[in-house]
């Protein structure tokens, strides 16, 4: 019988601790992004800014089904909107946002 590898509980920690907060706002972010037709509309998003319609053209959905979608990502914080005329234009938040979709899909591109 082999041995199990010693733990060291005396050596500090490799990272900080996080508060209750910041987990429940991390898997509220990675909820948004797990469903496949919010995370479409996020991998669209990752060619810039697009309005509504152009999204459900894309995804091949009705317009209420892109904006409740819409609705959850905005909700995270993941996507951000401004408007022009009578259009409203999403984007994705930040550079976090367009980091955390493309690591998804190319670790789901990789065979494991």
């Amino acid at each position: 019988m082999t041995e199990a590898p010693h733990c060291q509980h005396d050596a500090p920690l490799a990272h900080e601790p996080l508060s209750a907060d910041v987990l429940e706002r991390a898997a509220a972010i990675f909820r948004a992004a797990g469903d496949p037709g919010r995370l479409r509309i996020l991998h669209c998003l990752l060619c810039g800014e697009h309005c509504v319609s152009d999204l459900a053209a894309e995804s091949d959905e009705g317009l209420s089904t892109i904006s409740q979608r819409l609705k959850v990502l905005r909700a995270e914080r993941l996507v951000s909107r401004r408007r022009e005329g009578k259009h409203i234009y999403y984007a994705l938040a930040d550079d976090h946002v367009a980091e955390l979709v493309r690591s998804a899909l190319d670790h789901a591109r990789h065979d494991h």
